[in-house]
């Protein structure tokens, strides 16, 4: 039997409660955080890959999240969820508009130590890393995770921005250590919030990521698109194998600002589209497909994420078939 290639996904599974999305006054209760990834992935990747979870989830919802596992269709027959005996990640959002929303935290799924991460990582051949939370791994991890995995590294570093008051208020927060965080991926995933807290623009994050050996920097930009940043050499997935040789990248910066892709709903959920966006971006790749296609592809996708309601049916509705929602 032909073995399938291997995605790691770290991030992390968060029991949602949305006020203000839809037009009904009662508050919409469901699955968010890494479920939108696992969505994407799940519709986009190529038939001789699957998908390796590797995330932990509180107690009083791990059966809940194992069955939203078993509506996938390419999740490894083997993977497993890490339960742990605290309350799982709850997040209630407060869509103040379409694109700006609050957000306050609890749970207690705590962050990734080396010892108990590095074993989790044996056959995997490629890694996308959700920072969800902001604290499933810390930086010091994510050095020692760049250290030991030689597949390439797919990062959105999400709420790496995002600090959590004593109320549970999540806030936006200047970045210190960017090259730092940088220095541990090959592609990078930022929205424009998030990038506003790590540089002055786009180009000076740019030269400060790609300067650390990042090979592509994504920037969505919500309903105006994204922006990519790459470096001189990098076309597809391939092209990362040489990176160990030639360490930091030389060259022109190609850039490019890429419009959204056309929906057909004038209001529709923008909950998870950067998810989707991401991991069908990297999906792509893994299929082999050059940069700007995958991005394409992940354009279309995060489109069809805004017309559909939440992460339960999503994977279906992500690869045009009907919806179970």
């Amino acid at each position: 039997m032909i073995r399938r290639k291997r995605v790691g996904v770290i991030g992390s599974f968060v029991w949602d409660i949305i006020h203000g999305r839809d037009v009904r006054s009662a508050p919409v209760e469901e699955w968010g955080g890494i479920t939108y990834a696992l969505s994407a992935f799940d519709a986009a990747l190529p038939s001789d890959w699957e998908i390796v979870p590797v995330m932990k989830v509180g107690s009083d919802l791990a059966n809940r999240a194992r069955d939203f596992l078993a509506t996938l269709r390419r999740i490894a027959p083997d993977a497993a969820l890490y339960e742990v005996p605290v309350p799982n990640n709850r997040v209630e959002l407060r869509y103040l508009s379409d694109e700006r929303r609050s957000e306050v935290m609890s749970g207690g799924v705590p962050t990734w130590s080396w010892a108990a991460l590095q074993p989790m990582l044996v056959g995997l051949d490629a890694l996308y890393v959700n920072l969800i939370s902001g604290w499933e791994i810390d930086l010091e991890v994510a050095k020692l995770l760049r250290q030991s995995f030689r597949g390439p590294i797919y990062c959105d570093l999400h709420s790496v921005t995002l600090a959590l008051r004593a109320d549970g208020m999540r806030e936006l927060r200047p970045v210190t250590d960017v090259a730092e965080w940088c220095r541990c991926f090959d592609i990078v995933q930022v929205n424009e919030d998030e990038l506003s807290m790590m540089a002055a623009d786009g180009l000076a994050l740019a030269a400060t990521a790609l300067t650390a050996g990042v090979r592509c920097l994504c920037v969505t930009l919500g309903p105006r698109g994204m922006a990519y940043f790459a470096a001189s050499g990098f076309g597809r997935i391939s092209d990362l194998a040489t990176r160990h040789e030639l360490g930091v990248s030389s060259g022109a910066i190609r850039t490019q600002r890429v419009p959204a892709a056309a929906t057909r709903e004038p209001r529709g959920d923008p909950t998870g589209c950067g998810d989707v966006w991401g991991a069908t971006y990297f999906s792509r790749l893994l299929a082999g497909d050059m940069f700007t296609v995958a991005i394409d592809a992940a354009q279309r996708a995060a489109a069809r994420n805004f017309e559909h309601r939440g992460a339960s049916g999503l994977a279906s509705y992500l690869r045009g078939e009907l919806s179970t929602t």
